[in-house]
């Protein structure tokens, strides 16, 4: 039986590890920024009978572009966008992926502030686009200036900016991402997965995209909607962005079952985003709790948050695991990410951390 090693894979592949967070069966499971809350037994309802109208034809492709949910999704996003100015995938992973291979490629180089989002350089190794990590500042922030002087330097033709900030769950200024736009000289991609989740008073990116045709902002239903298992990303940028995007996607990406799902979704958001003020006050109790017990804290807009250990994070995460509670080890020494979960996730969490400080 022959190994990886013995097929003619690309040389930029050889010695990579897949991504992906451990998926082990433990009691509470708060490394993967899921949202711990069932789906409502309506919705269940409503996404079955949904699905279940799609089955006789399923020998038929489904929309390939997706009208009817797209339209559905600018209702929800607001800010007088329109069909033509949104575009979905699955998972907002495959909506980036698809705008390096569009926008990026060999030749081009892709640049994010790290730590950020760990699949943005493995989507620009796919792509083959040249990868450059700039650098944040100060407690993992991120000031215009440097910022500016970072894209300056490199020239990047693709700017990744993540708002809120996956590692570290802080939202950006948004004077952050009118200083890039005023100076980038190709796309700049705001990474807004956890935007639902944020504190009040934060400021969109979408508030932006009025007279910004190289901004484009990316959204998710797997956060804050609680359908991380839909597979369900989606885009808002100005219409000339969707139709590059339509160059480079698979033909029919997106399946029908999904699509009838994802907008049976939408219109039950009430319900499924329901959950979004708790899971935000349980973050808040991490917050406030680990820094009582006097822990360094990054201020959090997400469904999760990051936290310094006083020590080897691996240490720690391996006596959290022990006691049945998996958090996330983003590679950054000292330092362990949780997700806010619901109420008895956060006590388990908190008990664990007790009896490792």
């Amino acid at each position: 039986m022959s190994g990886l090693d013995d097929l003619p894979i690309r040389g930029d592949l050889r010695g990579l590890s897949p991504y992906g967070a451990p998926q082990l069966d433990v009691p509470v499971r708060l490394n993967t920024n899921e949202n711990s809350h069932p789906v409502p037994e309506p919705v269940v309802e409503a996404i079955s009978k949904a699905v279940a109208a799609e089955l006789r034809e399923l020998n038929r492709y489904p929309d390939r572009d997706a009208l009817a949910l797209r339209a559905d999704l600018a209702e929800y996003l607001g800010h007088g966008l329109t069909v033509e100015q949104v575009w979905a995938a699955n998972g907002s992973n495959e909506i980036q992926q698809q705008l390096l291979q569009a926008f990026g490629g060999p030749g081009r180089s892709a640049l994010g502030f790290v730590p950020a989002y760990s699949m943005h350089p493995l989507l620009a190794l796919g792509t083959s686009t040249r990868w450059v990590p700039a650098e944040r500042g100060v407690d993992f922030g991120l000031t215009a200036e440097e910022a500016v002087a970072q894209v300056r330097e490199h020239q990047p033709d693709v700017v990744f900016l993540c708002s809120p900030n996956n590692p570290t769950g802080t939202a950006l200024d948004p004077a952050v991402i009118a200083a890039v736009l005023d100076v980038a000289p190709g796309m700049v991609v705001v990474d807004e997965a956890y935007a639902e989740f944020a504190r009040p008073g934060t400021v969109s990116a979408l508030a932006v995209l009025p007279g910004h045709p190289r901004l484009v902002v990316t959204r998710t239903m797997s956060k804050a909607f609680g359908f991380a298992g839909g597979r369900l990303g989606y885009l808002a940028a100005d219409p000339a962005v969707v139709q590059a995007v339509q160059l480079v996607r698979l033909p029919y990406h997106l399946s029908a079952l999904t699509q009838a799902a994802a907008r049976a979704a939408v219109a039950h958001r009430d319900a499924l985003l329901g959950t979004v003020s708790a899971i935000m006050a349980q973050r808040d109790r991490i917050v406030a709790t680990l820094r009582e017990r006097g822990l360094r804290v990054a201020d959090s807009d997400a469904n999760f948050v990051l936290f310094e250990v006083g020590g080897d994070q691996t240490v720690v995460w391996n006596a959290l695991l022990a006691q049945g509670v998996l958090v996330r080890d983003v590679g950054l020494p000292g330092w362990l990410r949780v997700t806010a979960g619901t109420a008895a996730e956060t006590d388990a969490f908190l008990s664990a951390m007790e009896t490792v400080q």
